[in-house]
């Protein structure tokens, strides 16, 4: 089976593309990227969707006309929760793949704060084992630094990553041990496996629930200051340098951090990170009606932080946009702020949030927004993916990049609904999602 996108606006960050021009796909991967691509001429070409009226067959190529849209690969999500095995109340791995790919997201790294965790051998086969039979898209698997996630030992990193981990973190929680994080960082730089570092210290953080200031006091609500990420940040890249271990640092959300990871890079650290769309499209005013779907960790910041984040990703400090994809129940979220689970979902609205505030502002261009959602995740990771060279993986999206929507709670696929951005509209909408070659996600607009 063949697929040729015609007269999109290609979109390619691996080597600056960003012009119109056809793309044909070939069983699983691109063959060509050029001008006028003509497929041979005794093959059927009809628009997707059409069979050919004279046989009743299916075309033997079937085309998309992308004109007026942009074309660009598809997402490469590093940062999501899929709750299976254990929670499966909250989501499973076929429903947030079948979400990923309403949202463009074609590939994503499950955190592997699951239950059990993720945490030894045989765990992960069962995951394995689950992506196996019901994912809807690419999912790849972290494993746990510690033991159940606990901070007390550490699991057998080498055997994880020969299993196929393609990162390791306890995210949710922080390593507090510093020699035992130390001598993590040293076991991944010799199993060369990527480290996500959560920057949280709990001596600092407490029981917070928001951001520390004066919305906090006004609400009369427990805070969490920013120096509780900071500080932990810190410290993580003074162990990372001292072991000479790659880290990436996770859902960074204040100002402070995003000028220590500048420094950093400037020393010529190996030093990625990552912020998530609620970071700069939100801030702490948006929890003055208590609404627990506005509460997750790190909290949302200031509006000087929020602008912060922006500027990060413009100057290129922070690599890449991704999800922090957390869903929870009802019952979870329903409840008073104090007692409710922190976290968001987020795979069908990070591009759309990215598009609306990063790109219409003119703070990144499509090019950039290309490397920061798909072409630099997929590097981090030493994955093939996040490209549109000939011969990549055909992980593809086509966007209508003026098309406005709303979303609205029941057109959520997650299995949970605990979105921050119900209610809110938003421009660019993913019309088609093609994965491995093939069309699995198409929505009508216009």
């Amino acid at each position: 089976m063949k697929l040729l996108l015609k007269n999109g606006r290609v979109i390619n960050p691996a080597n600056n593309l960003d012009e119109v021009c056809d793309i044909l796909v070939e069983n699983t991967r691109i063959s060509k990227v050029g001008k006028a691509i003509t497929n041979n001429a005794d093959e059927i070409l009809q628009p997707f969707g059409l069979q050919d009226d004279r046989s009743g067959n299916s075309p033997t190529c079937q085309v998309i006309d992308c004109g007026g849209k942009i074309v660009m690969p598809g997402i490469v999500d590093m940062h999501v929760h899929l709750r299976e095995p254990g929670r499966e109340d909250k989501e499973t791995v076929a429903t947030a793949t079948m979400a990923a790919l309403k949202g463009g997201v074609t590939t994503v790294l499950a955190m592997p704060n699951t239950e059990p965790a993720i945490d030894c051998v045989e765990n992960l086969r069962l995951l394995k084992a689950i992506i196996e039979k019901t994912a809807n898209a690419n999912v790849l698997v972290s494993g746990a630094i510690t033991v159940g996630r606990l901070g007390r030992e550490l699991t057998d990193i080498a055997r994880l990553r020969k299993e196929g981990v393609m990162a390791i973190t306890d995210d949710g929680s922080s390593v507090e041990d510093n020699g035992l994080f130390s001598m993590a960082l040293r076991k991944a730089r010799e199993a060369k496996v990527l480290v996500i570092c959560h920057c949280e210290d709990k001596s600092l953080s407490g029981n917070g629930v928001v951001n520390r200031g004066l919305i906090a006091t006004r609400l009369g609500l427990r805070g969490i200051s920013c120096e509780s990420e900071y500080k932990r940040l810190q410290r993580d890249i003074q162990l990372a340098e001292k072991s000479r271990c790659p880290v990436h640092i996770a859902h960074v959300s204040c100002a402070e951090s995003v000028e220590i990871i500048a420094g950093a890079k400037k020393k010529g650290l190996k030093v990625s990170c990552e912020t998530a769309p609620h970071y700069f499209a939100l801030t702490e005013e948006a929890v003055l009606e208590y609404d627990t779907n506005m509460k997750m960790n790190p909290p949302l910041r200031s509006k000087n932080d929020a602008q912060a984040i922006k500027q990060g990703l413009s100057r290129g400090v922070i690599d890449v946009i991704a999800s922090d994809h957390a869903p929870h129940t009802i019952s979870e979220k329903e409840i008073e702020f104090d007692r409710a689970e922190f976290g968001v979902i987020g795979l069908e609205t990070e591009l759309a949030v990215s598009i609306t505030e990063m790109v219409h502002t003119g703070l990144l261009s499509w090019v950039e927004l290309a490397r920061k959602m798909c072409f630099n995740p997929a590097r981090i990771l030493g994955i093939d993916k996040g490209t549109l060279n000939v011969g990549s993986a055909a992980d593809i999206i086509v966007v209508s990049a003026d098309q406005e929507w709303l979303l609205q709670k029941e057109g959520i696929v997650s299995k949970s609904k605990n979105s921050p951005f119900i209610g809110k509209r938003f421009k660019g909408i993913v019309e088609y999602t093609i994965c491995n070659g093939k069309i699995t996600a198409y929505q009508r607009t216009g």
